[in-house]
């Protein structure tokens, strides 16, 4: 039986620089420790006199010609370097950490080897972009204390066990009839919210599926359209008369706010949004749409008018069961920060601007 308790217990290990190992049935187990939360003396525990290899994307390998472009275009699967003599933890930081690509000179020649655990790999990479960390793994080492299958993996990320916490009357600028209600699973330690404007005239709710962005929502960055999406967001359902604002805990599209900040580094060396994330070894885009749809139906809601230029949310939602009878556009003007970025959405994700 799944346990979501023990990926909870894994992503906590992993943030704190413990290993885990990782099963899947028919495969051998794989123990692993986060390159990113590990330092030179939990390597030596972990490693001991034994050889170990380095477990890292495919989107991070080919940025580092360790494997071809057919590969990368599934950026988030697993390849294998095989143990060198000069490995180290400053190399293992260096092979995990493309910020870290212009100033630091790689020791080479590397290997890749075959994944003799491909699904236990895969999933591992998974948990560190639920864990907010950079997939990236050092293989070897004993069974760990903190086990996970990658059925308990599947299970913590599962949307039908999202409940609804709380609802209360919230009065916010642009509509001050709303209610807020905030939806959470008993693991995860993020809480997705949904405001609901005006009252159900029993028709299709207007809704907007809102990614959480620190940056754009609360600081005012100019990098995006987030924080000016979000309210005029508002404004249009509060026109409308009623609808739904979904706000998505899955900042940086799903791979998290450090990660996010990682890929803005990037870009000021001159990579768009989009190649950013592939540089850090994820997909392009990690987010799952399924929350939505499970948010809605615990709203009452299972057709609706969605206020989108991303064919990828209406995608998202029909396919978890949310049927989507129309789509309103939902475009604002560009700024010298952000036309770059609106533009790679337009030209490289689809979106409709």
């Amino acid at each position: 039986m799944p346990s979501p308790r023990a990926a909870a217990r894994a992503i906590d290990a992993m943030r704190r620089g413990w290993p885990i190992t990782v099963v899947a049935a028919g495969e051998p187990p794989v123990t692993l420790l986060a390159i990113e939360t590990a330092d030179a003396e939990r390597l030596a525990r972990f490693s001991g006199d034994r050889e170990y290899d380095i477990l890292l994307s495919s989107g991070r390998a080919e940025t580092l010609k360790l494997t071809n472009q057919r590969d990368a275009a599934m950026p988030d699967q697993p390849v294998m370097i095989e143990h060198a003599p000069w490995f180290d933890m400053a190399l293992a930081t260096a092979l995990s950490d493309p910020q870290l690509d212009l100033a630091t000179p790689l020791k080479g020649p590397f290997r890749t080897i075959p994944v003799s655990a491909v699904t236990a790999s895969s999933a591992a990479l998974r948990l560190a972009r639920i864990a907010g960390l950079l997939p990236a793994f050092i293989v070897g080492g004993d069974v760990a204390e903190d086990r996970v299958t990658v059925d308990d993996i599947d299970a913590h990320e599962e949307a039908q066990r999202l409940r609804v916490a709380v609802r209360a009357r919230l009065p916010v600028a642009g509509a001050e009839d709303a209610e807020i209600v905030a939806f959470r699973t008993p693991e995860s330690a993020d809480e997705h919210i949904a405001l609901v404007i005006g009252q159900s005239d029993g028709g299709s709710p207007l809704v907007r599926l809102h990614s959480e962005c620190l940056t754009g929502d609360m600081l005012g960055s100019l990098k995006c359209d987030c924080g000016p999406q979000l309210h005029a967001a508002i404004d249009a359902i509060a026109a409308g008369g009623w609808g739904v604002l979904l706000y998505l805990r899955q900042e940086g599209r799903g791979i998290g706010l450090v990660n996010k900040l990682r890929a803005y580094a990037l870009q000021d060396q001159g990579f768009d949004t989009v190649d950013a994330n592939v540089r850090l070894g994820f997909a392009i885009d990690a987010r799952d749409f399924g929350v939505a749809a499970q948010m809605l139906r615990l709203l009452g809601q299972d057709r609706v008018r969605l206020l989108t230029n991303n064919p990828a949310k209406v995608a998202g939602l029909e396919a978890a069961g949310v049927e989507v009878i129309e789509r309103v556009a939902h475009a604002l003007p560009p700024n010298p920060h952000n036309e770059r970025y609106l533009a790679t959405k337009r030209d490289r994700t689809g979106h409709q601007l």
